[in-house]
């Protein structure tokens, strides 16, 4: 009787993505999250809602300048990105997000300063020196441009919908990672965006700005919502993997009963999620330090454990990759660094732009 011997040799592989790209993920996330909570005051007309508008486009303009210094970053190499434009490729999101990216934050700081025009040509009259020197240069006369700021809103609007798109599709398309590799990556990425967003700007609210009531409410009308809307599409995702009805959902399955290390991120996960949800639905609104902290913390987990632990899947064979966090540029340092940046950036707008405005809303 002749006994065939096959030999499967699996090679375990180091992460090609990554702190930096979790960062950029992040932070463009809770940028484009924060930008759609300003369109309710300044482009749908809601006075109500302008201190809300504004506190969000605080976020969305530091987030957005500092999401595409960790995505250069992570290509390490600055000089590969002009390689973006040089071989354009049309079946690549990637290639596709080189020119989404820059029109967004382009776009983003154009309708920003639309809408900090007056209040800088007033700091430019009520203050003296160099400050109202350079306040009167950006305000270029400090004329209200209502049609103006609602025109590049659609812009900002259309451009911040290709980014969340391309940033969930980027990993939905990777066939080699199975658990990426599924319709719900978009979704989630902006769900989880929005409540990030949502739960920075309640953190905020207390820590840099006037601790506005309405905009609490405001921050957590949002908040509650999206968080329903991710705690219903996750469910969803796994219910099609125990149907067998999507190999995403399936190898998500599989990670919550064989993998411990995963089960541990998705208990994370969950408590970030479900206990801000019961807290905001219950009223509970004096724990806003702890709803706030989770929903940024479950938005950042949420991509460190689809960006990294994704990767620690073999593409062949058994078992998970191990991976430990660095602590230099590339792991812990690097997290620090950019979280050193975008705080660099909130210190400087808060400090020479006034990002509150001259006129105080009656939101409820």
């Amino acid at each position: 009787m002749n006994t065939n011997i096959v030999d499967l040799i699996s090679v375990t592989r180091e992460v090609s993505w990554l702190s930096w790209g979790v960062q950029y993920f992040f932070l463009i996330g809770l940028s484009y999250g924060a930008f759609f909570m300003t369109l309710p005051a300044f482009v749908f007309g809601r006075k109500n809602m302008e201190k809300t508008g504004r506190l969000a486009l605080l976020i969305a303009i530091t987030c957005g300048i500092a999401a595409p210094v960790a995505l250069v970053s992570d290509l390490h190499q600055p000089g590969r990105f002009y390689n973006f434009y040089l071989h354009f490729t049309p079946t690549s999101w990637m290639s596709w997000g080189s020119f989404f990216l820059p029109a967004y934050v382009v776009l983003l700081l154009i309708y920003a300063w639309l809408i900090y025009r007056p209040d800088l040509e007033l700091q430019a009259s009520n203050r003296s020196g160099m400050l109202a020197r350079v306040s009167a240069l950006l305000a270029l006369g400090g004329s209200e441009s209502p049609k103006a700021i609602k025109v590049l809103g659609y812009m900002t609007m259309f451009s911040a919908i290709l980014v969340a798109t391309y940033t969930g599709s980027e990993m939905a398309v990777v066939r080699a990672r199975p658990l990426l590799n599924g319709p719900m990556m978009p979704l989630l990425y902006l769900l989880t965006g929005v409540c990030g967003a949502a739960g920075l700007g309640l953190l905020l609210n207390r820590i840099i700005a006037d601790a506005s009531e309405s905009v609490s409410d405001n921050l957590n009308r949002v908040l509650v919502v999206f968080l329903g809307l991710t705690i219903l599409t996750v469910l969803f995702w796994m219910l099609t993997g125990l149907a067998s009805q999507s190999a995403s959902g399936m190898v998500l399955m599989r990670l919550a009963t064989e993998y411990n290390p995963f089960l541990f991120t998705l208990l994370w996960l969950a408590l970030c999620t479900l206990l801000p949800f019961l807290l905001i639905i219950n009223k509970q609104y004096k724990t806003w330090w702890l709803s706030g902290f989770l929903s940024v913390a479950g938005a950042w987990l949420f991509r460190w454990s689809m960006f990294i632990d994704g990767q620690r899947i073999p593409k062949t064979g058994a078992g998970f990759n191990d991976y430990s966090i660095p602590l230099g540029t590339e792991g812990l340092l690097g997290i620090a660094g950019t979280l050193g940046l975008w705080l660099l950036l909130v210190i400087m707008i808060t400090s020479f732009i006034p990002w509150q405005g001259s006129k105080q809303d009656t939101s409820v």
